[in-house]
């Protein structure tokens, strides 16, 4: 058994491993060889009256690859006046995130490993899949509302399955947007444009990217949206139902539900699928509700359902593509850890650890 650091994650895989390896994974989903169990969140009064506790898992399979992942996070939430979830765990500045991958061959620790680069990697990772197959294979230009590390991530994602020649970004944060484009800019050696509005990084672009920690609405106004464009989601709060409905073509990840008893099911307070709630009713209202209730992609396809028929990906230049990238987390980190681990023996790297505190000779 290995633990892989963040460290380690960034110098084993790049966007194209992660992007293949999730290709691979779905296909294998498609077949009904592989499971995703979805998020599931318990909130907790955490002594603050600006705050809650939260603990969110997940975890998926893969059956052809003998793999079994859980991902656990442990978190403070509080929330900004400007509408935007502030995380920690101990302090600001520091989280608490982690996978176990297990063997389904003979049910042996794997590995350990951190999440925060994984994740990013993850997401990036699968709205580079949407991109693949739905956007126009002459897609050049992006727009990204964003700039913090899930912008970050898929630019150098969307680089690999597009010839990307410039991009645009917008962030209400001068500094912040400014930082990126240059940063990007050196780093995938094209011109990165700042702006100060979202409505011209929308304009003349092939794909607009939605990066965001918001709570309320990036792009409300369908008339943004010009004939040809593919656009992607991290998050369910980002795109208007509106803008969703001008698109000829919208697909999802993947959809994960199961029914639940007590607390807030199906929560209207984010993020996961089922959220069970402790404390009294003027504590919970601490939490913010979605700000788009019917955005509902139940009834769209999946992702799933266009590597089974081709019909239902784009047909024409000229259609408006839209993936909902978000959901099937617990299979998704599965593939990506399965695809480090994989790499990390190869290369010896990670430290070796003693699967002693993870087996007993005890039955309950």
């Amino acid at each position: 058994m290995i633990y892989l650091s963040n460290q380690d994650i960034a110098q084993l895989l790049t966007p194209k491993d992660c992007i293949e390896a999730l290709d691979e994974a779905f296909h294998a989903l498609a077949r009904g060889a592989a499971m995703s169990r979805p998020r599931t969140d318990v909130w907790v009064p955490c002594g603050r009256d600006d705050g809650y506790y939260r603990w969110g898992s997940m975890e998926g399979a893969i059956e052809p690859w003998g793999v079994f992942c859980t991902r656990m996070k442990s978190d403070i939430v509080t929330w900004t006046p400007q509408g935007t979830d502030e995380l920690h765990c101990v302090e600001p500045g520091t989280f608490s995130g982690f996978l176990i991958l297990f063997s389904t061959r003979n049910g042996a620790p794997l590995a350990m490993m951190n999440d925060g680069i994984l994740h990013h990697l993850r997401v990036a990772a699968g709205a580079a899949l949407g991109l693949r197959y739905l956007a126009r294979e002459d897609s050049s230009v992006v727009g990204v509302l964003g700039s913090g590390g899930m912008a970050r991530a898929y630019l150098p994602a969307f680089c690999a399955v597009r010839n990307i020649s410039k991009v645009k970004v917008y962030s209400p944060t001068k500094t912040h947007r400014d930082a990126f484009a240059e940063e990007m800019g050196r780093e995938l050696g094209i011109p990165v444009e700042p702006f100060d509005r979202p409505e011209p990084v929308v304009h003349g672009s092939d794909i607009v990217a939605t990066c965001t920690d918001s709570n309320k609405l990036v792009v409300t106004d369908p008339t943004w949206i010009e004939k040809g464009m593919h656009l992607a989601n991290c998050s369910s709060k980002e795109f208007s139902w509106e803008i969703v409905k001008r698109c000829d073509v919208v697909v999802q990840v993947g959809t994960e539900t199961f029914g639940a008893k007590g607390g807030m099911a199906e929560s209207e307070r984010h993020h996961g699928w089922a959220s069970w709630v402790v404390g009294r009713p003027e504590q919970q209202a601490r939490i913010p509700k979605r700000p788009v209730s019917n955005l509902d992609f139940i009834n769209y396809p999946e992702l799933t359902d266009l590597l089974n028929d081709p019909t239902k990906r784009r047909s024409s230049p000229e259609q408006i593509t839209f993936f909902h990238n978000l959901g099937l987390l617990g299979f998704q980190f599965a593939a990506v850890a399965a695809k480090a681990y994989e790499l990390a023996r190869q290369k010896g790297l990670g430290l070796e650890m003693s699967t002693d505190p993870f087996l007993q000779d005890i039955r309950d």
